[in-house]
């Protein structure tokens, strides 16, 4: 998701999600034949057919996941099924899990960070075909909207994310199942299993020379952070832009300051033990609001004579929202919001503050849309134009896809990537 959610864990980004804990993931090394062409797997003999395979399935509320085969049923008009390579861990999929603050929605199989290939597709489907290199997304484009149709919005009426729905669009009824009974979806994605089946809207082509051990992670918050700061925020190059929260949201949103060429880079964050690790993403100076006696908007403000000219706040937390808006220069500032506060929460600010041009903008996955614009991301990280490496920092086999769970409850790390066939 492009979100960061407020809870009584650190607040996340979506798909982001964000700066707290955020999400461990995993690594994996596939051959070179293995990524870069179509996989042996892929056969007549599977379309149209119920495909058997491993899936981590959680049967209850924070209780660890299981490793189980199930079934899942072809795709049917408008859905692809798609075989995962790689997977990330996300604070949303923990969110979810520990069914805090929703609804909860059980047996489901979580998971929305990820790379595959296309093992076929259902009727209508003509931009896909099987053998395709992908990416699932959390939130979808369907193209035809008014949303999907402006230039401005990445909002698709059709397949904008929805964390209560646990089947397809189509027909509300999962393809997933075991022993004949059904198991939920996540976001529409559900990549904690081997096959998944997807709305074609929420699939992104990219390039198959792409490394998927890689790549797979701009599916959520890696795009969610790098976007808010370069369709967003826009720094120009020589600018001063501040970043709060240094999780994996934040510091791809440094990442994009960097890219941007911002001339200073101001990590704000509570915990000091992030800052040298911000280093690697272009940040040069750092504050830890609780080092000081005043508001931390007054300490920015002093330390870049009136103000940043750029903000982008990826906690989730309130003061840190008001703050990121108020440290950022008059005359011509730009605040970006990428967290998600809890629902009670107010935004509170003076509105001379608004009126001395200072500006104020959110956003949602980055501004990106999926299947138009994240192929394009891709093809940054292929061109050397983005650097994703140094976001994964942990890597585990399928069958130990608990220990991720484990590296994001105790704050360990940014992305750990699942190996799939392992």
């Amino acid at each position: 998701m492009g979100i960061v959610v407020s809870s009584p864990l650190p607040p996340l980004p979506f798909g982001a999600i964000n700066n707290h804990p955020f999400a461990p993931f995993l690594i994996i090394q596939f051959t070179a034949q293995q990524i870069h062409s179509p996989p042996p797997y892929i056969t007549m003999s599977t379309a149209g057919q119920v495909i058997k395979c491993k899936a981590a399935v959680a049967w209850e509320a924070g209780k660890p996941l299981s490793i189980e085969e199930i079934e899942v049923a072809p795709p049917q008009k408008h859905e692809v099924r798609v075989k995962i390579h790689f997977t990330s861990l996300c604070h949303t999929d923990v969110y979810f899990w520990e069914a805090k603050g929703q609804n909860p929605l059980f047996p489901r199989i979580f998971g929305h960070e990820a790379g595959g290939v296309v093992e076929s597709v259902g009727e209508g489907v003509t931009d896909l075909q099987p053998g395709d290199h992908v990416l699932p997304i959390f939130t979808g484009e369907c193209k035809e909207c008014p949303h999907c149709l402006s230039e401005e919005s990445n909002m698709c009426n059709l397949l904008r994310i929805n964390t209560e729905r646990g089947g397809m669009i189509s027909d509300g009824k999962p393809r997933f199942s075991k022993d004949g009974k059904p198991i939920h979806h996540f976001l529409g994605t559900s990549t904690f299993s081997e096959y998944t089946v997807l709305h074609v809207g929420q699939v992104a082509k990219i390039n198959p020379e792409a490394p998927l051990d890689k790549v797979c992670v701009l599916s959520c918050g890696m795009s969610t952070g790098f976007g808010a700061t370069v369709n967003v925020a826009k720094p120009k190059k020589g600018q001063t832009v501040a970043i709060f929260g240094l999780g994996a949201v934040g510091l791809a949103a440094a990442e994009g300051a960097r890219v941007s060429g911002a001339s200073r880079i101001i990590g704000i964050d509570l915990n000091p033990n992030r800052f040298e690790e911000a280093k690697k993403f272009g940040c040069t100076e750092f504050v830890n609001p609780k080092d000081h006696t005043k508001p931390v908007q007054e300490v920015i403000a002093e330390m870049t004579n009136g103000g940043v000219d750029r903000s982008v706040e990826c906690t989730g937390s309130i003061q840190a929202m008001i703050s990121a808006f108020e440290c950022v220069h008059d005359g011509w500032g730009v605040a970006v919001l990428v967290g998600v506060p809890s629902k009670d929460d107010a935004f509170q600010t003076h509105p001379v503050k608004f009126l001395n041009e200072r500006t104020l903008k959110g956003t949602f996955f980055g501004n990106y849309k999926p299947r138009s614009d994240i192929p394009g991301v891709v093809e940054k990280y292929m061109k050397k134009e983005l650097e994703l490496d140094k976001f994964i920092t942990h890597s585990v086999a399928f069958a130990e896809i608990n220990k991720a769970f484990e590296y994001m409850l105790a704050g360990e790390g940014l992305r750990c990537v699942v190996r799939m066939d392992a």
